[in-house]
């Protein structure tokens, strides 16, 4: 029997609230509900405290805007990281993506977003500022642009490394193209663009 209610009950509240969740359709909110309900009442508190922890403790981190618990993040708070390279990307989980290659050990810089014009979103209502003012002291030898291969992340790339090169800083950009078992026949024009563009000698 499907779960549905239409009413102002602690049931219909649950399915609208599951149904605003990115990536939840009314089926999932449904499939959920169901779990929730099933599941004894302990499970339940755990899940609303864990949720409620979370927008209490967890917070922006005043230097490079990545999530942290303490005054700072663990990464800005690391004084073995390497301080002459700050990564920047668009969002917060970003940061996590690259920390689980275990490849990349310098700082971080997370934008807030991208440049989108359609989305009335410009530089201004990104980190740029404080990104400049952490270049400012002459520490940060390099600046990778780690945003998505996408419009609006080449876009910020591009207005990024017009605005960080006359700084003396380097301006370097992850390289994209062929993932490791992947087939020509099914790559993207964009995707195997960048594959030949960012070819290296053997």
């Amino acid at each position: 029997m499907a779960l549905i209610a239409h009413d102002g009950t602690a049931l219909q509240r649950l399915l609208d609230e599951l149904g605003r969740l990115p990536g939840i359709g009314p089926k999932s909110a449904q499939r959920i509900a169901y779990y929730l309900l099933e599941s004894d009442a302990e499970e339940a508190r755990r899940l609303a405290t864990a949720i409620l922890d979370v927008k209490q403790q967890v917070h922006f981190c005043p230097i490079c805007f990545s999530y942290a618990t303490r005054d700072t993040c663990d990464v800005c708070a690391d004084m073995s990281r390497d301080r002459s390279t700050i990564c920047v990307v668009s969002e917060p989980r970003d940061v996590g993506a690259i920390e689980k290659t275990g490849s990349y050990h310098g700082l971080y810089h997370v934008l807030g977003g991208v440049i989108s014009p359609m989305d009335k979103i410009g530089p201004d209502q990104l980190h740029v500022k404080e990104l400049l003012q952490r270049l400012a002291d002459g520490e940060v030898k390099e600046v990778i642009l780690a945003t998505n291969p996408d419009v609006e992340g080449e876009t910020t790339a591009t207005y990024l490394s017009r605005i960080i090169k006359p700084l003396g800083v380097k301006v370097s950009r992850l390289a994209s193209g062929l993932p490791v078992g992947g087939d020509l026949e099914y790559a993207d024009e964009v995707t195997l663009g960048r594959a030949i563009e960012a070819r290296q000698q053997v």
